[in-house]
């Protein structure tokens, strides 16, 4: 039985919540304070964690961050207020699974449980020795590349360097992607039929990353009650993606690169070495070049790690994929849910284009599954979308930038992009009429 966590300060709704998921089936706690809740996780282990990022006295992203470091693995859902679009896409990037705003239905809450605990069996498990990949799973979770010029760059990319071994370090800012970039490389490589295992190296406490990378036996320290084996081992003949990697301690990256340039590792209390063959694919959201000159960052293992370098576009420079992207989600978020909308009104593509995406595709993602839980009709609404989102549309970068000289020239460039060279679009976009728009790429000498 899925035992949850509740954290939520408002005692009636808590409780109201708690005897509705048992009648469903679930084990519930209930906590009414951030305090609670953390006694809580130290004494037991949780499946799910519901919470609200409004506490009394207490910072729900705070919180939500020490969840993830107690228990990396625990899928969190977040409850926000319907207007707090942005906090919820915050929350996101500190590892919450999925959001919820408020009010909702109680059987809205049922299928976003489901599903979060659905993808958590799927991706918690980590294999107990280097395994054949299923290729139906793989087909399960087949992604969508873009056609635009920026994808089409990012895919020749990939596709170079895959069949080969360098290690690849990939960049870019949060919610672009990074992982299904490894992924994508794993699956063009000759490691394809071996794991591909998935570290997020923000989320492991410092104290406990060695057992985590290398594993360790049992009776190697209080609390090793069996033995264990790390990352390395797992990804053994496969790929090891580590994410995050400028989080890591000094002493971790000092331990990570002597395993890279011996090509074998100890388990914790053991004297054994043991042997491994991997490819390592590194990701970053900060300049890892700019650490190495702080003296953050190791530069020995930063050379190591950047054999090869991907720059992962933002949605911003892939407008001219938002609409594939969109639709790829929509089906997703079908299937999750168990809904059959058809597709976006015309009004919320133009919403979507205009506006100026900060939390990139897993923003996207997360809008339009809410967006499909709301929608009762074949269509997604402008009513669907939170307001957040609406208003924020009309506060385009392009807008702020149409007036300066310096940028004109390059914003008329990206509107006409985003719009797929469509300039009714485009002077949307920009916020000028058509004739305006058309004087000014004569004036530039733009030849569209």
């Amino acid at each position: 039985m899925p035992k949850i966590l509740i954290i939520e300060d408002d005692a009636a709704f808590c409780q109201m919540l708690q005897k509705f998921l048992t009648k469903k089936g679930y084990e519930v706690q209930t906590s009414f304070t951030a305090s609670d809740a953390k006694t809580k996780f130290g004494r037991e282990e949780f499946h799910l964690v519901l919470t609200d990022l409004r506490l009394p006295n207490y910072d729900g992203i705070q919180l939500l961050s020490e969840i993830k470091k107690l228990t990396p693995r625990t899928p969190v859902i977040v409850m926000t207020g319907y207007a707090e679009v942005g906090t919820a896409v915050r929350a996101m990037k500190k590892g919450a699974h999925d959001y919820i705003s408020k009010p909702f239905t109680p059987d809205e809450m049922v299928m976003v449980i489901a599903a979060a605990l659905k993808d958590g069996t799927a991706t918690l498990d980590t294999p107990s020795k280097p395994t054949k990949k299923n290729r139906d799973g793989v087909q399960q979770n087949k992604t969508v590349s873009g056609t635009g010029d920026a994808s089409k760059k990012l895919n020749d990319y990939v596709k170079l360097v895959a069949p080969t071994d360098m290690s690849v370090l990939i960049s870019g800012e949060s919610g672009t992607g990074k992982e299904v970039t490894a992924r994508a490389i794993h699956e063009y490589s000759k490691r394809k039929d071996f794991t591909f295992v998935a570290v997020d190296c923000g989320a492991i406490p410092k104290e406990i990353a060695t057992s985590e990378f290398f594993g360790h036996i049992k009776g190697s320290f209080t609390g090793a009650v069996e033995d264990k084996i790390g990352h390395f081992e797992a990804a053994n003949e496969g790929t090891l993606f580590l994410d995050e990697i400028g989080n890591l301690s000094y002493e971790n990256q000092m331990q990570l690169l002597r395993a890279l340039q011996e090509r074998k590792i100890k388990k914790l209390g053991s004297t054994q070495e043991i042997e491994v063959d991997l490819r390592i694919i590194t990701a970053t959201n900060e300049d890892l070049a700019a650490a190495v000159e702080r003296g953050t960052f190791r530069e020995d293992l930063y050379h190591r790690l950047n054999e090869f370098s991907i720059e992962i576009p933002s949605l911003a420079d892939r407008y001219e994929d938002l609409v594939l992207f969109a639709d790829y989600f929509l089906q997703r978020a079908n299937e999750t849910l168990n809904k059959n909308v058809v597709g976006f009104t015309e009004e919320v593509l133009e919403i979507f284009e205009r506006y100026s995406w900060p939390g990139n595709l897993r923003e996207l993602q997360n809008v339009i599954k809410r967006a499909v839980l709301l929608t009762t009709t074949d269509y997604v609404e402008r009513a669907a979308l939170a307001k957040e989102l609406v208003q924020g549309s009309g506060k385009d970068v392009l807008v702020e930038n149409f007036s300066k000289e310096h940028y004109e020239k390059d914003q008329i460039i990206k509107a006409l992009k985003r719009a797929n060279f469509n300039k009714s679009k485009a002077a949307k976009l920009l916020q000028v009429t058509r004739k305006t728009l058309y004087n000014k790429i004569n004036h530039y000498n733009l030849d569209f």
